[in-house]
C-alpha cells in the first residue's frame, strides 16, 4: 500500500501560511529545491485543494519560460508526470493535464486510491490536509521549516488533533532551513 506524505514549508513557530506575507527564505534556494526534487520524485498523484492547485498549475508551463535552472525544470517534467486530484466545490475547470476534480473530499476513496497506489502521495495544503488528518490518512509529516516566525496564519497541524509522531529523518541546510520527515506511530 502506498503512504500519504503531507509535507509543507512551515515557520518556526508552525504556520504553513502567514497572515501577512510569506513564510520566509525557503524552497527557493536550489539546495533545498533539488532534495525536494529528489524527496517527490517518485509521488505518483497529488491531492490539492483549490487554492494550493491553482497554486501549483504554474508547474505546467514553467519549463516554456526562458532561461529555467535545471532543478526547475526537473521539478516540472516531476510534477506534470504525476496525476492530480483537486477538491473544490468551486472550481470548474483545470488546466493541467492528468488532473481531475473532485467535489468533495471523501476519507474512504482516498484509503482505496491509497490501498491500489504503486507510487507514494501527497495531501497538499493545510485545510485539505487537515482533513486528512482528522480521517487518520496520512503516514508521514515532512516539515521544511524556515528560519522566520510569523505570528499568525494557518497552521501546519490542525487544532484539535493529537498525534504521536516518530522522528525518522531529518536535514539542515545551508540557508538554515531543517528538514524534519515523522512517520506515524
Amino acid at each position: 500500500m502506498a503512504k500519504l506524505i503531507y509535507s509543507m514549508i512551515t515557520s518556526l513557530d508552525g504556520y504553513a501560511e502567514a497572515a501577512e506575507g510569506n513564510l520566509g527564505p525557503g524552497a527557493e534556494d536550489p539546495e533545498v529545491h533539488t532534495f525536494i526534487n529528489d524527496l517527490f520524485r517518485p509521488v505518483g498523484t497529488y491531492l490539492y485543494g483549490r487554492r494550493m492547485y491553482e497554486t501549483m498549475v504554474y508547474w505546467e508551463t514553467a519549463h516554456t519560460e526562458p532561461d529555467q535552472p535545471p532543478h526547475i525544470l526537473q521539478y516540472a517534467r516531476d510534477w506534470q508526470a504525476a496525476e492530480k486530484v483537486v477538491y473544490s466545490t468551486t472550481l470548474q475547470s483545470v488546466s493541467s493535464a492528468k488532473t481531475r476534480i473532485e467535489r468533495t473530499f471523501d476519507p474512504d476513496a482516498v484509503r482505496e486510491l491509497k490501498a491500489k497506489a504503486d507510487h507514494d502521495l501527497t495531501v497538499d495544503g493545510p485545510n485539505l490536509a487537515a482533513q486528512a488528518i482528522a480521517s487518520g490518512l496520512v503516514d508521514e509529516y515532512h516539515l521544511f521549516i524556515t528560519t522566520s516566525v510569523v505570528g499568525g496564519g494557518k497552521r501546519f497541524f490542525p487544532d484539535g488533533v493529537r498525534l504521536e509522531l516518530q522522528l525518522v529523518e531529518k536535514r539542515s541546510f545551508d540557508s538554515g532551513l531543517i528538514y524534519a520527515r515523522y512517520q506515524t506511530r
